[in-house]
């Protein structure tokens, strides 16, 4: 075993690290400040401060200075270098160890109807405008899903109304736990999206099937303040966001893009600048 794979190990083998590389991972391509880190793990600054280090000096995570702060992202080309070399070389790539490797690639799913779903903490907000979103300009070729972790009994009536001035279907639309997609006879996913920060950060249960997953985080319109029509405008920015993104979402040339390309697509759509609201 190489020594680069070796301190990758040593610097991952404590609770706290790990925990730490988990939340990063969630993230991805989301860049945190340490403040932010250190809040969400329960961490004190300067032991925040030493992990980090610990997992940039080994090539884990990579930091960039916007403004005053320190920002930390994973370094996915050193993450990938550390799966191959111990499951790649050491494991000699056996389907029995490395199961989760590759995914399914798409091409193999073709003419198939995905099923996509979106994750945030409600599920009354962004997500259910994702899931209706992508319904409309996905049709016949994906269907939107959506859940939240701690779902709430109605969708919010700022969206119900958004939605139906769009002109989407909302009588099918209502907020959902996630335990509502674990039960038997529920539909298996191609992709898994998060929408929220909150529901990123806590760790989703494994889903069958090995679908794509990507965090695509934005701002909460809900927690918008002001006249009403500033609350309307920040519902009307969500829905350009979402929409923007969906819409490059479905125009990715599927068939065509193997699950490794296909991830780095998917990723690639949440780190893009945002766009105003959508004129209507």
């Amino acid at each position: 075993m190489d020594m680069a794979l070796t301190s990758q190990l040593q610097t991952l083998g404590h609770p706290q690290r790990i925990a730490l590389f988990r939340l990063l991972m969630r993230r991805y391509p989301d860049a945190l400040c340490a403040g932010e880190i250190c809040s969400l793990l329960g961490l004190k600054a300067s032991t925040g401060s030493d992990y980090l280090s610990g997992l940039k000096s080994v090539g884990l995570i990579t930091s960039t200075r916007q403004a005053t702060q320190v920002r930390y992202r994973i370094n996915m080309a050193g993450v990938q270098g550390m799966a191959e070399a111990l499951l790649g070389d050491c494991c000699k790539g056996r389907p029995d160890v490395c199961t989760f490797l590759p995914p399914a690639a798409p091409d193999q799913t073709k003419g198939k109807l995905m099923n996509v779903l979106f994750i945030c903490s409600a599920n009354s907000a962004r997500s259910i405008m994702a899931e209706a979103i992508l319904t409309t300009l996905g049709a016949g070729r994906f269907r939107g899903y959506s859940a939240g972790a701690l779902a709430r009994a109605e969708i919010n009536p700022h969206v119900k109304t958004l939605l139906e001035a769009k002109g989407h279907d909302t009588s099918v639309l209502y907020s959902k736990p996630l335990s509502h997609f674990q039960a038997e006879g529920a539909p298996d996913f191609d992709f898994v999206f998060t929408v929220c920060d909150a529901a990123a950060n806590e760790a989703c249960p494994a889903w069958p099937g090995q679908p794509i997953s990507a965090h695509w985080g934005m701002a909460d319109p809900a927690k918008a303040s002001g006249t009403e029509a500033e609350l309307n405008l920040a519902y009307q920015q969500a829905y350009g966001i979402l929409k923007n993104r969906l819409s490059a979402f479905v125009a990715l040339p599927m068939s065509q893009l193997s699950a490794i390309s296909l991830q780095r697509e998917v990723d690639a759509i949440a780190s893009a600048t945002p766009t105003g609201p959508e004129e209507v």
